[in-house]
């Protein structure tokens, strides 16, 4: 029985669509947070996830960022460090939005749609860490914009065991999000 679920979280992960556009320059990146350093300092995934989306913004992929993450796991507004860190990698200020609101990938997500509808952004490359894009691409299927998720590079730091952790933790929660859905809540519209 363990392996069947195993083998199913396995192909349910793997099988989870990561955009629903062919485009390849967007209005904006939208960089998904992650929690700061007990220090304050980025996190090793704050860090890659942030100079990534420096690497598509230099790229041409979009001309505007949104930084998302509130103060969710400690004291520190995590689309604050990230933008701190993009504008020391060159990135223009006037660029970059902040999103400070967000506790959880959904309300991310929620979030930097309000800031794309104020600003009558249509479409959104999606960054986050290599494990975490299947669960944001689960959420983003509810949301009618154009997306498509880009994978962040491992941090160099992070173990072969390390790795394999995190992406057994999060295709159990998508094969859970797939067979039991979402909880309900105001962050999350319908499916389109």
């Amino acid at each position: 029985m363990v392996l069947v679920v195993i083998v199913g979280a396995a192909f349910v992960y793997r099988n989870i669509p990561n955009s629903n556009t062919e485009l390849r320059h967007f209005d904006a990146l939208i960089v998904l947070g992650n929690p700061a350093l007990p220090d304050g300092t980025p996190s090793p995934e704050q860090r890659e996830r942030t100079l990534e989306a420096v690497r598509e913004y230099e790229s041409g992929a979009a001309t505007h960022l949104i930084f998302t993450g509130g103060a969710a796991h400690n004291r520190f507004v995590e689309a604050d460090l990230m933008k701190t860190l993009a504008v020391a990698h060159g990135v223009p200020s006037n660029d970059i939005t902040v999103e400070d609101q967000a506790q959880n990938t959904i309300q991310n997500i929620y979030y930097s749609n309000q800031i794309m509808d104020a600003h009558h952004w249509t479409s959104a490359e999606v960054i986050s860490s290599p494990s975490h894009i299947p669960r944001a691409a689960l959420i983003l299927s509810h949301y009618s914009f154009a997306w498509r998720t880009h994978a962040a590079p491992w941090p160099a730091e992070y173990s072969l065991l390390q790795r394999v952790m995190h992406f057994c933790v999060e295709a159990e929660y998508c094969l859970r999000l797939q067979v039991f859905g979402f909880p309900a809540s105001r962050f999350l519209p319908k499916p389109a």
